[in-house]
């Protein structure tokens, strides 16, 4: 049996979790609905307004009794006064235009207001005379009046034999309402629904209303009714989540049309006291009695005044308990007030005990943080002149060894020329041996030798400095060597001058070339510096070689 139990709460809880967040997400909007009240209520004021600035243009009777009916529509739930005014007018110029079925609208629609007002006595006056059979084009809103004004008549009757009395009527006019309503009209399905309803046919009556109730614009005032018929077959089924639902719905669309005279709000504020939501209750009940107020709907003021002190008196109660709740709170945050001064001043003294302890230990740390800056640049000096000597030792390593293999093959050279000499002196070829002492292409040979195995040592030394030099170098301005070439003069100057050799005499006789043509090579270079020209040169000697 406990298994049993468990499985079906297991199962249901998560729905009901569902639909009580769909209830607070509708009570959430309705809430908004109220809140934006001024918004709807302009909304309907400037719709009236318009009918009546085209009251005053209209010149023709016709028209008026046209616009009189308009405005019998929109104060019709709106304001009961006004729209008795306008159903007199109505009738005064149908009579005037000798329309039959005009005199006769207006007739029904007089007794309609009128049954909202109480007045009751005249409504059914002014049916108990009408002569149906005349304009039978209009007797679906004849027998729909009278309907609703016996409906209010067994409502509040005095005694049981009178409210018998009046729902046999009601009865009977509903029935006449569903023979002579257009199949498919708001009326028509309302009317279905209510006699299915009386038969107990409560599942019929939902997906009946709930079916037509999704297919209507927000704009049909009769929507707040259909919903409000749903929400009371749901209460015969003891169904009050959907009940509340509905209700809502209902009130939502009373609200957003501006109609005063409802009564989903006003139950939807007895459903809300009783489940403890005073708050809500309140405002819902004190809303509901300034619209019966302002449209002057006596029964229903009549019937919210009922209700009224009884939701009030609860609010009153949970006004003074909150109240007295904040009186205790206030004299508890005043003692915790006080109490927490004391610890606050305690915690003051603390921290400026704390605060000259920091300020200590910060210039500690600052003292640490310099003798560590100085320490780091120490490093970096070091760690700098490490790497130069490294480099320095490098160099020397690769061009002394270069430079012994140099002089070993320039030995052997000099001896091979020395042979070829004699070979030509103990020959008397005194001529050729003038020629050949004359000539320069030993010299340039072996120039041309020296430069070549300088660069290859360089390159060895620097793989990327051709890269990284035309790196220093604005577009379009890098050095482009012919082919064959490992470098040209203006890199073996920079090259000099990144192994140390930066005075230009030394250079210039280095590489055979006179000192102002080495110092023009040196300033045209500058010029095309792609950074500052001062600082081209030891950007230069920043180029990096194997040993990094």
């Amino acid at each position: 049996m406990f298994k049993f139990w468990t499985s079906i709460l297991v199962i249901f809880f998560p729905l009901f979790l569902f639909s009580q967040a769909g209830i607070d997400s509708l009570l959430k909007e309705l809430d908004a609905v109220i809140d934006k009240s001024e918004l709807y209520h302009d909304k309907k004021e400037a719709e009236i307004n318009k009918l009546r600035s085209l009251l005053k243009l209209t010149s023709t009777e016709v028209h008026k009794y046209e616009i009189y009916e308009k405005l019998f529509t929109e104060f019709k739930f709106y304001q009961s006064d006004s729209a008795l005014n306008y159903a007199r007018k109505s009738l005064a110029v149908a009579n005037t235009l000798k329309d039959l079925t005009k005199i006769n609208t207006a007739k029904i629609n007089l007794a309609s207001i009128m049954g909202t007002l109480g007045m009751y006595k005249e409504a059914t006056d002014i049916l108990y005379r009408f002569d149906i059979k005349s304009t039978p084009e209009i007797k679906s809103l004849y027998y729909g009046v009278n309907s609703s004004i016996y409906l209010n008549m067994a409502e509040y009757a005095a005694s049981n034999q009178e409210k018998e009395k009046y729902d046999l009527l009601t009865m009977k006019y509903r029935d006449s309402t569903f023979q002579s309503d257009a199949v498919g009209s708001n009326s028509y399905f309302i009317t279905q629904a209510n006699k299915l309803f009386e038969k107990g046919k409560y599942d019929e009556t939902i997906r009946l209303l709930e079916n037509y109730f999704s297919k209507m614009d927000d704009n049909n005032t009769d929507k707040a009714v259909v919903a409000y018929i749903i929400s009371q077959t749901y209460f015969r089924k003891k169904d009050l989540q959907q009940e509340k639902k509905w209700l809502i719905l209902s009130a939502i669309s009373d609200l957003q049309l501006e109609k005063k005279e409802y009564i989903s709000l006003r139950s939807l504020a007895f459903m809300m006291y009783k489940e403890g939501d005073i708050d809500r209750a309140y405002k819902y009940i004190k809303r509901s009695l300034d619209d019966a107020l302002f449209c002057n709907a006596r029964l229903r003021t009549y019937e919210i005044s009922k209700m009224m002190p009884i939701i009030n008196d609860a609010y009153q109660k949970q006004n003074d308990t909150n109240r007295n709740q904040l009186i205790t709170f206030l004299v508890s945050a005043s003692i915790l007030s006080l109490f927490l001064m004391v610890v606050l001043f305690l915690l003051f003294k603390q921290m400026k005990k704390l605060s000259k302890a920091k300020q200590e230990i910060s210039s500690t740390n600052a003292q640490l943080v310099a003798l560590n800056n100085e320490l780091h640049l120490f490093n970096e000096k070091l760690n700098e002149t490490n790497n130069t000597l490294k480099e320095a030792n490098l160099v020397k390593e690769i061009y002394i060894g270069r430079y012994m293999d140099q002089c070993s093959v320039y030995i052997s050279k000099l001896d091979e020329y020395r042979r070829k000499l004699n070979v030509i002196v103990s020959s008397g070829k005194t001529a050729e041996l003038v020629k050949v002492i004359k000539s320069k292409e030993f010299i340039e040979e072996e120039l041309k030798d020296f430069y070549h195995n300088f660069d290859k040592t360089f390159l060895l030394l620097f793989p990327n400095f051709i890269e990284d030099f035309n790196n220093l170098l604005v577009d379009n301005e890098d050095i482009k060597l012919k082919q064959g070439e490992l470098m040209n003069t203006e890199l073996r100057i920079f090259a000099l001058i990144r192994l140390g050799i930066s005075d230009s005499v030394k250079i210039a006789e280095f590489l055979r070339y006179s000192l102002s043509t080495i110092y023009n090579y040196r300033t045209k270079l500058r010029n095309k510096a792609l950074g500052p020209r001062d600082e081209f040169e030891a950007n230069v000697m920043r180029i990096e070689s194997t040993n990094k």
